[in-house]
């Protein structure tokens, strides 16, 4: 009898684990020979971008966005923000606005 009731706790445990969501932001900077050349801040914009997703994070991410860009010398400076499928979902989620009406043990929230 013992062995159905483990079995179905630990199904409830996986189906009600919380999801694990990847978001990190990241900057990043690569050289630029001419700053004012468009073709050559895309193709250098690229390389950041490329650099980021091969060698600075562990996931496949569903979701990057370019938060900043600077040119300062000869260096683009970009800060990217790169979430997985779950971390896309959180900010979807935080996006919408909330329709349930507030329950009074509720805590309220607070947007920085």
């Amino acid at each position: 009898m013992r062995g159905p009731i483990v079995a179905a706790a630990l199904a409830l445990a996986a189906v009600t684990s919380p999801a694990h969501a990847f978001v990190v932001e990241v900057t990043t900077s690569v050289a630029v020979a001419d700053a004012e050349d468009q073709g050559t801040l895309k193709t250098a914009l690229q390389s950041a971008v490329d650099g980021v997703l091969k060698e600075a994070i562990a996931f496949t991410p569903t979701l990057v966005v370019l938060t900043r860009a600077v040119v300062v010398g000869d260096r683009l400076y970009v800060r990217l923000l790169l979430a997985d499928a779950e971390g896309e979902q959180s900010f979807k989620d935080l996006s919408e606005p909330d329709t349930a009406p507030a329950s009074p043990s509720a805590s309220p929230r607070t947007e920085i």
